[in-house]
């Protein structure tokens, strides 16, 4: 950021150390901290220049809360009284600018930065083991790999971390900051037994990666493979070639470091290369140490022939006597059974440019941009097709008047009958309530759970607040969001089912209980059957027990007690009264030429449209180990994907009442959450043709599972979005507002087109077309014989009214 410090004047942004949040008002520095206050935290150096001495981090924290509180006054007072923004006014409009700073000040693209002083001690975690072949993650020592001496101890991990099959522990792998070392021997495993060898080739066989973390980075791999350069988190453990196994013992890593910034960095987290405003404290003379900051880590696996004799006196970390050689492109340890395994390292460290904030830039380069911005392309055509089609439905349905038609006497609506086609026949049965009502609230209620779930969980991801350094906090924040929203699927569920039962409260609570059950039900019974699976295959991606009882706690001590409160506020709202009276009879619906049904599934193509091409990614994330961090282009494909099932929904369900068919309530549901069809066949046929590497009948269990569960997920979400659409339409379609619309808008638009006629030709011109207009308007109501009369003459009514009030 060029020129940040200018003419004496700083912009108050968030510093990660406190999590406090900063307007970006200008104000001076002289006015802040005084002008040669000798008792001051921090000093402005010529040039403006602010450097940092190295007191610690906690007296960093102080002063930058000091800086807050003692600027913050200042702002309200000096400043608003400058602009002549005084009282409640300025305070909100303080207000909102922290809350828009807000959305920089908490991009997370890492932790902490940490100073690590030369010859610090860097330890190495190991993660899973990981593979696209099975999808199934095993614990780093479930294979004869070097233990560390202090015994392996489990990294702290969140829920999220346990429910991806995440287990990071402890390592033998240890670094000292700044300082290269090569030829260190590790340790030399006991014989390979029976089992040791055949899980090792088993595991190689099923292309398992290590994957190593320093300082919260993967470690990352280079290949390069016709020209392009390829890049992977972990490395293989070992390589099959001409049916003799061999195993990369030896490890080359590099760490990309940068020098430390000093510690009161007011502006060190954001995106690019911003740069950075220090605030710092005085009266400590440490600041000469060098301290630096990990910002890459690299690893080369190797394959080398050790000579086990050499090793024998070797302990830990010493050195290996002779030289080794490093080479990628060959290898050179087969692993024989009855054979102890050497394993040793080399490190080095390289100064980097890059800087913190942009350390996770090689792991969240975003690919295929262009494919993205096409994604959002189509799906604006289609949503642009189907908004014509809503649109000439809405300019078609403006005309009618089926309140006048109810108030009609008997004779003169069975004479109305006669030229009545369509929908308007189904008046008296459009409202008739559907087969299992229960089932539709429940269902809806669920669906609106699931969807602000998601929106709320992809908006806040899009923001930064979810970053893929922090693991697990994406699922954490999914399980936290699906809980609290437990509140809206109650209130749903349950006044929808007033609204069904025209008002009656009898059932409130069962409907409420169902739907705080019915979804979570279906996603536990799912995920245990796979879970059986994992735990019988040793997996870590199992769930441990303890972890089950801990969602079940949070199931029925939280998402539940809510979901009955939401329903209990339901069951006191009003209910949503139908604007036409329901029929004691059912009318017959006409037979069809085509089963309704096909169209409906027939719908779900329209949506998938939209989404299959991010879908796509989402998929080479969740099973090719891939990040995936372009939320924002995924929060602006859920928006059409909204957009796109309400037009869909809304177009079939005005065809099924054009045909007679009032039995709308439950297509209209499955109209748009058809979609979950086509996006289980695309699973499928991403398993046959992407994942046709993936081994044994456990793992293509496992996809079908996850993949059934992810599509009844976007079923019940679709499906809400196509069935309030498609109510909310029915209701506007057969109510009063239909036709009374007719007569405001033709008076909105003649009012608008009467200022220029008077302007142009003269009062006498306004008065002459808006009196000939009423009186059009006034015979013809009068002598109206069919709905056209009557809405022609409202329509002229309207458009008289529209000049007079121009008058």
């Amino acid at each position: 950021m060029p020129g940040f410090w200018k003419e004496k004047v700083c912009d108050l942004t968030h510093t990660p150390y406190t999590s406090l949040l900063f307007s970006s008002d200008r104000i001076p520095l002289e006015k802040l901290i005084g002008a040669g206050d000798d008792d001051a935290d921090f000093t402005v150096n010529e040039g403006f220049d602010m450097k940092a001495s190295d007191a610690s981090r906690t007296r960093a924290n102080k002063a930058a809360n000091s800086f807050f509180i003692e600027a913050l006054p200042f702002v309200l007072s000096s400043d608003l009284t400058k602009f002549g923004i005084m009282g409640n006014f300025g305070i909100w409009v303080l207000t909102i600018c922290l809350i828009f700073q807000s959305g920089y000040g908490f991009y997370l693209p890492g932790s902490y930065p940490l100073k690590h002083v030369v010859g610090n001690s860097l330890s190495v975690k190991v993660n899973s083991l990981t593979s696209i072949d099975t999808e199934m993650p095993f614990s780093y020592y479930s294979l004869p790999f070097c233990k560390p001496l202090e015994g392996v101890k489990d990294s702290a991990e969140n829920l999220g971390e346990l429910l991806m099959g995440d287990r990071i522990e402890n390592s033998p792998y240890k670094f000292k900051m700044y300082t290269n070392e090569s030829e260190i021997f590790l340790c030399q495993t006991s014989k390979l037994s029976s089992d040791d060898y055949k899980l090792l080739t088993k595991r190689i066989d099923e292309m398992y990666q290590v994957n190593l973390i320093l300082d919260n980075l993967p470690a990352i791999r280079y290949t390069t493979k016709e020209g392009f350069m390829l890049r992977w988190t972990g490395y293989p453990v070992g390589v099959k070639i001409q049916d003799v196994y061999y195993v990369f013992n030896h490890l080359k890593f590099k760490v990309l470091v940068h020098k430390y910034e000093e510690p009161g960095v007011t502006r060190v987290l954001g995106t690019g290369d911003g740069t950075e405003a220090i605030i710092p404290t005085a009266g400590n003379k440490g600041s000469d140490v060098p301290g630096y900051m990990v910002v890459g880590f690299e690893v080369v696996p190797c394959s080398v022939m050790h000579d086990g004799n050499l090793v024998k006196n070797l302990k830990m970390f010493e050195k290996y006597p002779s030289p080794i050689k490093c080479e990628p492109t060959t290898v050179s340890k087969p692993i024989k059974e009855g054979e102890p395994i050497v394993f040793t390292y080399e490190v080095t460290f390289e100064e980097s440019d890059i800087k913190w904030p942009s350390r996770w830039d090689a792991y969240l380069k975003m690919e295929g941009a262009k494919v993205h911005w096409f994604s959002i392309l189509n799906s604006l055509m289609v949503i642009t097709f189907l908004a014509g089609i809503v649109l000439v439905i809405f300019l078609r349905t403006v005309r009618r008047d089926l309140t006048r038609y109810e108030e009609l006497d008997k004779e003169a609506q069975a004479v109305v009958n006669e030229e009545l086609s369509g929908w308007k026949l189904v008046v008296g049965d459009v409202f008739r309530a559907p087969s299992n009502p229960a089932l539709l609230c429940i269902m809806v209620g669920d669906g609106v759970q699931i969807l602000g779930m998601a929106i709320v969980t992809i908006l806040f991801a899009a923001l930064g607040f979810m970053s893929p350094a922090s693991r697990g906090t994406l699922i954490t924040g999914m399980l936290f969001f699906y809980m609290i929203l437990g509140i809206a699927a109650g209130y749903v569920a349950v006044r929808l089912w007033r609204t069904i039962g025209f008002g009656d409260h009898k059932g409130w609570i069962s409907v409420a209980w169902k739907a705080a059950c019915f979804f979570p039900g279906i996603a536990f019974s799912i995920l245990t059957v796979l879970n059986f699976l994992l735990w019988g295959s040793h997996s870590t991606g199992a769930i441990p027990f303890s972890l089950f009882v801990i969602l079940l706690l949070l199931w029925f001590c939280i998402s539940v007690p809510l979901t009955l409160i939401g329903g209990y506020f339901g069951a006191k709202s009003p209910h949503i009264e139908y604007p036409v009276r329901t029929n004691q009879i059912p009318r017959e619906i006409p037979a069809q030429r085509y089963p309704s049904w096909l169209l409906v599934l027939g719908a779900g193509t329209l949506p998938f449209g939209t989404l299959f091409i991010e879908l796509f990614f989402i998929m080479s994330s969740i099973w090719m180990g891939r990040v995936y961090y372009v939320f924002g282009f995924l929060f602006i494909v859920l928006i059409l994907l909204v957009v796109v099932c309400a037009e869909v929904s809304l177009v079939l369900t005005y065809m099924h009442l054009c045909v007679e068919d009032w039995k709308w309530w439950w297509k209209s549901f499955f109209a748009s959450g058809s979609v979950a069809i086509y996006i289980f066949l695309y699973s499928v046929n991403y398993l046959i043709f992407d994942l046709k590497s993936l081994s044994g009948p456990v793992s293509a269990t496992l996809y079908l599972g996850y993949s059934l569960f992810m599509v009844l997920t976007i079923m019940f979400a679709t499906g809400t979005v196509g069935f309030l659409s498609s109510f909310w339409f029915v209701h506007y379609l057969f109510s009063s507002a239909a036709f009374t619309s007719s007569l405001y808008f033709s008076g909105l638009v003649a009012s608008l087109v009467a200022s220029p006629v008077t302007r142009k030709y003269g009062r006498r011109a306004s008065i002459s077309c808006g009196g000939l207009s009423l009186l059009v308007g006034v015979s013809v109501n009068a002598g109206a014989q069919n709905l056209a009369m009557l809405l022609f003459g409202r329509i002229m009514l309207g458009v008289g009214t529209g000049f007079g009030l121009v008058l």
